[in-house]
Formats: C-alpha cells, sequence, structure tokens
C-alpha cells in the first residue's frame, strides 16, 4: 500500500509509539521534568499550576476542582478503566484464566504485596506515617516492561509473560487495597446513584448492547457517583471495566469463511482505471467492516483505543503532577526517615525477598513450575524489577497521607527504589548468559 506523504513523516512517530519500551521511555522524561521544575526559579508556578481550579457542569450542577485531584481523581479513572480491561481480558483468556497458569505469577504476587507492606509497616508502627503500610506493595508495570525489553533479547519471552501477569495481579491486589484501607467515609446515598448506573451497564451488557457511547455515558454517571460518595473514584473505572462486553458476534470460523466470500464477490468486479471503487465493490467494503466489527468484542476495541492516551498522556500528566519533589542540599538528610526508609526497604528488599520467596516455595512444592526456558537468575532479574513502585506508589501515597510532609518523605522513597531497583535489575538480567529469544 503506497504511503501520503504525511503517512511517511509520522511513520518514526508510529514505530517509536509501538516500541515495547517507549511508554516507560516518555514515562522517564516526564519524572526529569517535574523535578527539574520543581528545583527551578520556576517552582512557585509549578505548584501553583495544580491547584487552579476547573469547573466541569451547568446550572446549579457544577463540579470545581483543582486541576491535580481532576487528574488524580479524572484521569487517573481511566488509567483504572484500562488496568480493568485488562484484568478481565486476562482472566478470560490470558495468563490469569487457568489455574495452572494463574498460580505462579498470583502467588509471587502475594509474597511481593505481604512482605513489603511488613516492612514497611514494622519500620513505621506506632507513628502516624504506619498507614502508609500499601505504598510499596505496587509494581509499575510500564518502567518495569520497558527495563525488561531493553535488558537484551537473549530473555525468554516467558519471562516478559511472567511479570506482566505478576504486575496484572499485583494492580488488583492494589485496587482492593485502596478500596477496602484508602476509602473515606461514604455517603451512601452518592454511593447508591453510582451502583444505580453501574446496574445499568451490568444490564446493557445481558441485552447485548455493545456501543461504546452507553458505556461511556453511564461509566460516567458511576464514576460521579463514586467521586462524591467517598469510596475513591479510581474504583469505579476499574468496576466499569468488568461490564464491557467482551465477546464476539460471530464466531472465528464463520468470519473467516464469510470475509473469504466478500473478497471473492470484491475480486470478481471488472476492475477500473479509476481512484474510484464500483458500487459494488463499496458495498462490498462496508460488508467487510460489518463483518469485522461483528468479530471484534468492545473490550478489546476500547482497551486498543485508549491504550496509547494512558500511555502517553495520562501516565506522564500524572508523574509530571506528582513527581515533582525538592531536592535541596540536605538531600541525604530528607531521605533518612522511617516513612522514606520504609518505602525505600519494602519496594526494594520486600520485593526482591516475597516475589522470590514465594515463587521458590510453589516451585519447591511442585505446585507450579519455573516459566519456560527461564531460570532462577531470570526470576532473580524480574523480583528486582517489580521494585519499580513508581506509579502506583505515588498515587498510593496520596490517599494515604494528607500531611505534604508524609507525602514528600514518601516521594523520596518511592523515586530512590525505583532507581536502586531498575538499575540492579537490569544488570541482573543483561549478565545473564545464554540464547538470544524473542521478547
Amino acid at each position: 500500500m503506497n504511503k501520503t506523504p504525511i503517512e511517511k513523516i509520522t511513520a518514526p512517530l508510529h514505530r517509536f509509539i509501538h516500541l515495547e519500551y517507549t511508554s516507560g521511555i516518555v514515562l522517564l522524561i516526564s519524572v526529569i521534568i517535574a523535578i527539574v521544575w520543581a528545583n527551578s526559579s520556576y517552582q512557585d508556578f509549578y505548584h501553583h499550576l495544580w491547584e487552579i481550579n476547573f469547573s466541569v457542569g451547568f446550572d446549579t450542577f457544577i463540579l470545581s476542582k483543582p486541576i491535580h485531584i481532576w487528574i488524580n481523581d479524572g484521569l487517573m479513572a481511566i488509567f483504572f478503566f484500562v488496568i480493568g480491561l485488562e484484568l478481565k481480558r486476562e482472566f478470560m483468556d490470558g495468563e490469569l484464566s487457568t489455574l495452572s497458569k494463574a498460580s505462579l505469577p498470583m502467588m509471587a504476587a502475594l509474597g511481593g504485596m505481604f512482605v513489603p507492606a511488613l516492612i514497611y509497616y514494622l519500620i513505621n508502627q506506632g507513628t502516624d506515617a504506619a498507614h502508609g503500610w500499601g505504598i510499596p506493595m505496587a509494581t509499575d508495570i510500564a518502567f518495569a516492561l520497558a527495563l525488561l525489553s531493553m535488558a537484551g533479547k537473549h530473555i525468554p519471552s516467558s519471562v516478559k509473560v511472567f511479570l506482566s501477569a505478576l504486575a496484572v495481579a499485583d494492580d488488583l491486589g492494589a485496587i482492593l487495597v485502596i478500596a477496602f484501607f484508602y476509602t473515606a467515609g461514604v455517603n451512601f446515598v452518592s454511593l447508591g446513584i453510582g451502583l444505580v448506573f453501574l446496574v445499568g451497564l451490568i444490564s446493557g451488557n445481558i441485552l447485548g448492547i455493545r456501543s461504546s457511547a452507553f458505556y461511556l455515558i453511564l461509566g460516567i454517571g458511576v464514576w460521579i457517583g463514586f467521586l462524591l460518595s467517598g469510596v475513591h473514584a479510581t474504583i469505579a473505572g476499574v468496576l466499569v471495566a468488568f461490564t464491557i462486553p467482551a465477546k464476539t458476534r460471530i464466531s472465528e470460523g464463520d468470519y473467516s469463511g464469510n470475509l473469504r466470500n466478500l473478497l471473492s464477490d470484491f475480486d470478481k468486479e471488472i476492475p477500473r482505471n479509476s481512484t474510484l471503487t464500483t458500487p459494488k465493490q463499496h458495498r462490498t467494503i462496508q460488508h467487510v467492516k460489518n463483518l469485522s466489527e461483528a468479530a471484534e468484542t468492545p473490550l478489546q476495541k476500547i482497551e486498543y483505543i485508549l491504550h496509547p492516551w494512558v500511555a502517553f498522556l495520562i501516565m506522564p500528566l500524572f508523574a509530571l503532577a506528582n513527581s515533582g519533589i525538592h531536592m535541596g542540599a540536605d538531600i541525604l538528610t530528607a531521605v533518612i526517615n522511617p516513612v522514606s526508609i520504609g518505602v525505600t526497604a519494602g519496594l526494594v528488599m520486600g520485593k526482591f525477598v516475597g516475589i522470590l520467596l514465594f515463587t521458590w516455595l510453589m516451585i519447591k512444592t511442585k505446585l507450579s513450575k519455573l516459566p519456560y526456558q527461564a531460570n532462577w537468575k531470570h526470576i532473580i532479574g524480574v523480583s528486582l524489577l517489580a521494585g519499580i513502585g513508581f506509579t502506583m506508589s505515588l498515587f498510593i501515597s496520596g490517599l494515604a497521607f494528607k500531611d505534604p510532609v508524609f507525602i514528600d518523605q514518601a516521594k523520596y522513597g518511592i523515586l530512590l527504589a525505583s532507581i536502586v531497583a531498575g538499575i540492579l535489575g537490569t544488570v541482573v538480567l543483561k549478565n545473564i548468559k545464554g540464547k538470544i529469544y524473542k521478547v
């Protein structure tokens, strides 16, 4: 297919966007910009920018919130919506769809959540900061997979699958922690309104409604209800995701057979020396579009559309708004406090020990086996990379603490841990000798 001039210009950008590690690079750039900005002569503007109020609504029904709330409670609800879509897909037909597939990454994720939380709590028990035990439980899948891809093509694809499944299970654990432990007092009237919209979405799925607009409109209703109820609005994103239809309207065999017939009809039409198709060819093309629409699940379609927006807009914007911490001359003193130490130790040591220990127990008891072509050095490397908590850890720190001092201390710990875990994990994986595999 001949490319237009604009397609030739944008082709390198498209190739860059679809590289496995691209989203991690963009996220890293956002973090660097935030830190440089917050430590420049424009630092006051950086902090005031996110406090500017932005209003949406009409008449008496107006939502007016600071920009950072719109990002953390609004845009991040879309982030969690995509995580929910990913979870549903993995549970239906992915690495978490059967007990044999899910057992190892699920147990590894459990160890990678329990041990970090325990380490943090032991360091901070009896203090006002003890409530932050959920911060080191998370793994940033974008950063972790980006570094795994950069580690080399000698890494078996099964290791990437293991890390992906572990991170997805980790996300599920983080969502449950947010729902049960980091939710404020509940306004049951607003929550009830949100649940009514949720029932509407479930009913639409049962009735066979496949319109994205239907799920968007009612999904906004669920989000607003949860936002006003006190239950964190990001939970609404996950719940809405589980109502999205995940079945095709036509089987693979019927789709393939009908498509071949339509292509045959297209080929039989007398070709024209024109840039236009014949009326019959045009109708055939429309039939192919309708057939392809029936063969596509709304869940996968929406996930495919939203993923670039989440990876290249929402997550970088969240990082930009939440990573700006002041790096003064007393930076070493700033990180020597129970919160920073608890977060750093939890992410670097806790993740490593928890994932490795629970994986070893599963293998030792023969309840599972190592991923195909993987060895214990691969598991060690992955266990270290999982210590990159970043996005989810930053998010949970904002829920766990109201004191800005604790929030900044948590950010110091998250950044330090992510750097250390990223370097250690990459070094271990790069130094594994072996065959070249496709990652």
